[in-house]
């Protein structure tokens, strides 16, 4: 089962809260970011989608046959193919392979989830804020993220995230600039990132 692979810049909205589902989701290239948006208009990042991974908000309105509660985007350029829904059930019922692939994305999700929760409710935010730079940030050690997106990243308010960064910085551990932080002591946030508590 394939379709014709599709090239999608960087950027763009794959999908939307309330959109129907238009088919599964399978990344060849690249890297697709799920949120969630409250009420209140705070987003949280839920998950990233890479490769070989599976989107759950899709394989979720496919199996349920509803629509999108999240919202997709391309973060990097991406290059995906989009499974026709009814392709998407055949494939489900008559090829074993697919069908244990898929099981076995789902489970990983899941574990992602049990994860997120744990980050959220059991760990102090300075653990969770020192994690979120680390996954982030790039060759150099820069985080190209405004303190609004990391507070996406880390389930947080902006100001929580000013504070905390402001903390670090005078312990030596990074340094904020417009629209990026720079780890300046990678083995002290690593420390940090493994305090539950901290």
């Amino acid at each position: 089962m394939s379709a014709a692979p599709r090239h999608i810049p960087a950027g763009t909205v794959l999908f939307r809260a309330g959109d129907p589902c238009r088919g599964f989701v399978l990344l060849r290239e690249g890297s697709l970011r799920v949120t969630l948006t409250a009420a209140n208009g705070r987003e949280v990042v839920l998950y990233r989608v890479t490769p070989g991974e599976l989107c759950l908000q899709t394989y979720s309105c496919l199996v349920q046959g509803r629509d999108y509660s999240a919202r997709g985007v391309a973060e990097t350029d991406l290059l995906a193919e989009i499974i026709p829904a009814a392709d998407f059930h055949r494939a489900m019922g008559a090829d074993e392979c697919f069908r244990i692939r898929v099981f076995e994305a789902v489970a990983r999700r899941f574990a992602d989830f049990e994860r997120l929760v744990e980050d959220i409710a059991l760990t102090g935010f300075p653990a969770r804020l020192a994690r979120a730079l680390l996954r982030l940030a790039g060759h150099d050690d820069t985080v190209n993220a405004t303190h609004a997106q990391l507070a996406a990243e880390t389930g947080s308010g902006r100001a929580v995230v000013s504070r905390q960064l402001a903390r670090f910085a005078a312990q030596g551990l990074v340094r904020p600039d417009r629209g990026s932080v720079t780890i300046l002591d990678r083995a002290a946030l690593v420390r940090t990132a493994a305090e539950p508590g901290a």
